[in-house]
This record gives C-alpha cells, structure tokens and sequence, in this order.
C-alpha cells in the first residue's frame, strides 16, 4: 500500500481487506446474484488493491479508501475490544498469549532479549512482504480462470467487469456506469504497465505489480497518475490545496475547520507545494506519496520503541513489550493484530 509519511500526528492503521472480485460467467451464478456482486464490487473493490490507500498513518481510525470515496472507518478487530482481558490471557501464556510471545521471540533475531529499532524494522518490512504475497495468492485463483498459471488481461476483465458488459442495461445508475467507465480502462492502463514482456498474460510477480504497484519502481509512475486522477476534481492536472483538503475532510456542516485540518492546510503550504505555486503537480505529488528519504518500517519501528522504552535504553526488553502491548497490536509488527489470530506456523 502507498504509505506517505505522517502528517500531523503519526499513527498506523492503513484499510485493508481481501474483496472478492465479480463473478465471471464462467461460474455462471444465478443473475440476480452476479449484478449483486457487480454492484457490491465498485464500493469493496479497492480492498483487494491496498495501493489506493495513501493514509499510511492515521491518527484516528479513518484511513484512506477506495478511489474516490475519500475517507473509510475500519472496523477494529475484535480482540480489541476488551483489552484488558487480553492483556491478562497474553500474561497467563492463555489463547494469543503464545502467539504474541512468539511474535516478539521471532523478531529478538539474535535472541540476546532485547528488541532493537533495526530488528522491528526487518520484522515490519518481512510483514508487509508476506502480506503482499499472501494477497496475492488469495484472488490468484478467482482471476486464473483456464488455471495456466498466468492471468491474462481477457481473464481479469472478465473475472471483474464480465457480468456489467455482458447486461450494461441493468446498470441504470448513473454513478454505477461512471465508475464501471472509469475503472475499466484504469485497470487495463495498471495491467500493461505491470505486464512487462508485453503478452498480454500475467505471471505472479507482474499480477503482484499490479495489485500492489506502490512496491516496484516500473510502476510508480502509475500510482502518482492514479492519485492525481482521483483527487484532481476539476481535471485541471493539478492538485490544489482545497482537493487536498476535500480528500481527506468533507465540512459538510459548513462550521469552522479543525485544527487538523489548519494543520493539514499550512503542511500544504509548506511541505507539498515545493514551487509555491499553489498547486502540487505530478513530481510534487510523488514526493508526496512516495518519498525518496522516507522509510515507513523505520518511523514505525522508531515510533514503537519510542512509546515502550521505559528506561530509554534504546531497546525493548519483553515486558516493555507486553506493557505496551495495545501498541503493538495495533501496528504492522503484528500485522495490526490479525497475526494473533494466527497459529505458530504461519508466522
């Protein structure tokens, strides 16, 4: 997911899910349920595309959603709503007490006790990589329709637009038939840009190129290009900083603005408007997004380690750890807690 560095306030906890695709006619459910699916898919879709998330952190639990559709709430994970019970079953060694033991043993890598800011911070980018793959391999075989090993883009198109081009009629929405409009020829844009040797057909490491583009350089390009498309409003090329704005704080009560939004406001001003001319463009929005000098499992290692340092000693002991759990349960060292959930194996 395209995480950019935080601003004002550092947190963690980007929108993430697994949304099944549309259904293809391959399947051939009953046609009732395929326009369900068709239509449910243009507001989930961009759960299986974390790309489009440029909420790396977040102070509160909104992040960034699907093209367009500005903010979205996750739902917290269910272990989370009573803390303190799971705080006494991690110390009592009971349910995800072994798993998130074995979490902090698997990321002390030379066992001396002690959990370092450069051992969090492999342990966050092997995280997100297994996230990614395991993406990958879940929808592969939803989208892998002649079962070839490969995805070709008639596959694809068909697996998630089939059913809206075999019936555009039944689509009588106006919104539906723009975002179906949109969202095709988008997606084939992403498809051939991952698609490296030109044939059309997608192995797994350029079907993962386009599932998670903000992770291969031949493809930033097509997130900055994204980004731009879903914020620019008035389709003028540029950002300016009341779409900045709208995209992350609709007013619609017409009162005065939060000060995270002033805030937001003269960070625009001062950090991502580089020429000062009152508009970001392509290059400016890829500063933005996709900072060169910025690496997000550091800030969220350096951040950890921050917060659950008791003796500032630069490093973690496990009870450090375990008093601070509730931080650690909500950041990619865990996985934002959905490693708990896991058995030891799978970590």
């Amino acid at each position: 997911m395209v995480q950019r560095p935080p601003s004002p306030v550092a947190g963690a906890d980007p929108t993430r899910g697994g949304a099944e695709p549309a259904v293809s006619h391959v399947i051939a459910p009953d046609p009732c349920h395929r326009r369900q699916r068709v239509q449910a898919a243009l507001k989930d879709r961009a759960a299986s595309f974390p790309s489009n998330s440029r909420w790396g952190y977040c102070s509160t639990n909104l992040c960034r959603g699907p093209a367009g559709t500005g903010r979205q709430e996750r739902e917290a994970p269910a272990f989370q709503t009573h803390p303190e019970k799971l705080k006494s079953q991690i110390r009592n060694r009971s349910i995800n007490g072994p798993i998130f033991r074995k979490i902090v043993d698997r990321i002390d890598d030379n066992k001396d006790g002690y959990l370092t800011t450069e051992e969090l911070k492999n342990w966050i980018k092997r995280v997100q990589k297994r996230y990614i793959y395991e993406n990958v391999a879940k929808v592969w075989k939803d989208y892998d329709l002649n079962k070839d090993n490969k995805i070709a883009w008639e596959e694809y198109k068909q697996a998630t637009y089939g059913y809206y081009l075999e019936n555009p009629e039944e689509f009588q929405d106006a919104t539906d038939q723009h975002s179906f409009k949109k969202m095709l020829p988008r997606d084939e844009r992403r498809f051939k840009t991952a698609d490296l040797d030109g044939d059309l057909a997608a192995t797994r490491e350029e079907f993962t190129a386009f599932l998670h583009p903000e992770e291969f350089e031949h493809m930033k390009n097509i997130v900055v290009l994204e980004t731009l498309e879903d914020i620019d409003k008035n389709e003028d090329g540029f950002v300016d900083q009341d779409e900045y704005i709208a995209d992350m704080f609709a007013n619609e009560e017409g009162g005065p603005e939060p000060d995270w939004v002033i805030t937001e406001r003269e960070q625009f001003s001062d950090f991502r408007d580089l020429n000062k001319d009152g508009k970001m463009d392509k290059e400016e929005i890829q500063h933005w997004i996709l900072p060169q000098d910025y690496d997000h499992a550091l800030a969220e290692a350096r951040h950890l380690v921050y917060e659950s340092d008791v003796d500032k000693d630069q490093k973690l002991t496990k009870e450090e750890v375990l008093d601070n759990w509730n931080m650690f349960v909500g950041s990619q060292a865990t996985n934002y807690g959905e490693d708990l959930t896991r058995n030891h194996d799978e970590l």
